[in-house]
């Protein structure tokens, strides 16, 4: 059932809970005008006017929120869902409940091959991060289903968590599949993969972490090659200097197979975090 469906208007039997969801029932028609969309959920703009105005390299989504995705963000977000709200440091080890090595993931859609990579891995934890409503509530949903524990959801910029909440040298790896390509000329100062983003990234990654991109918009990745190849904070792992075979680690998604259903090509950059002769460690 979608979150359209019609509720009585009977009034409902008072629970602990100052806002209720019952699965099943619409978020929208349960709540007052005014009433945050999910009181204990996701917020719709986590860090506020607090940060400077800038291009930003994607577009917030708080779309269709089924019933079951809905439920979720109630229940869970509490449990495993953060607000990148720029205003601490995170203490990863305390946020995930053990030291293993961090994984942050930026932009993934609702979720399924997140949850497939958590699965094979359980050693390594990930932070996944998007805007997408429903996608953060669908992989809520699936790590608890699947009993993932190495899960959590970040909802806001990514830009911000780096920069103000991610200490440096913190993060084992970083991926980015399948980002907005922006194939509009005009629009590409707003992809992702940018020189400033990458100076940024390798602070907060240790040396030795891989960054590790995916496309299907074949000019974005050549673009994507050119800037990371330029950049001297990574080195390709290819020794040719080109793109990398899809790794067994990263699943086929569905988005992914439609698109090679109609043709397209999908590459895959595989690149480290170089650590320089002169450079000392973060916080030496």
């Amino acid at each position: 059932m979608s979150d359209s469906a019609n509720t009585t208007p009977e009034t409902p039997t008072p629970t602990p809970h100052p806002h209720p969801h019952t699965p099943g029932v619409s978020v929208r028609g349960t709540r007052a005008k005014g009433e945050p969309r999910f009181p204990d959920g996701p917020k719709a703009d986590p860090a506020g006017s607090h940060f400077e105005r800038r291009i930003r390299s994607f577009q917030p989504r708080r779309s269709r929120v089924t019933a079951g995705q809905a439920d979720a963000l109630q229940r869970l977000w509490p449990k495993w869902g953060l607000d990148i709200d720029g205003s601490r440091t995170l203490d990863l080890p305390e946020l995930f409940g053990n030291d293993n090595p961090v994984v942050l993931e930026i932009g993934f859609g609702m979720g399924e091959a997140t949850a497939q990579m958590a699965a094979a891995d359980p050693g390594t934890n990930i932070l996944a991060v998007d805007v997408h409503t429903p996608g953060q509530g669908n992989l809520l949903n699936l790590a608890d289903r699947n009993g993932l524990s190495n899960i959590r959801v970040g909802n806001g910029d990514a830009i911000i968590l780096l920069r103000e909440m991610l200490a440096p040298d913190s993060l084992s790896g970083l991926r980015v599949y399948f980002p907005d390509p922006w194939p509009k000329k005009r629009h590409h100062k707003r992809r992702i993969i940018q020189p400033d983003f990458l100076t940024l990234a390798a602070t907060r990654l240790g040396p030795g972490a891989l960054l590790h991109c995916a496309t299907d918009w074949e000019p974005y990745a050549e673009q994507m090659l050119d800037v990371l190849t330029a950049h001297p904070d990574f080195e390709n792992t290819q020794a040719d200097g080109g793109f990398a075979p899809r790794p067994d680690f990263r699943p086929l998604t569905r988005f992914e197979g439609q698109g090679l259903d109609k043709g397209h090509v999908v590459n895959d950059l595989l690149f480290r975090r170089v650590q320089h002769v002169d450079q000392p460690p973060a916080g030496a």
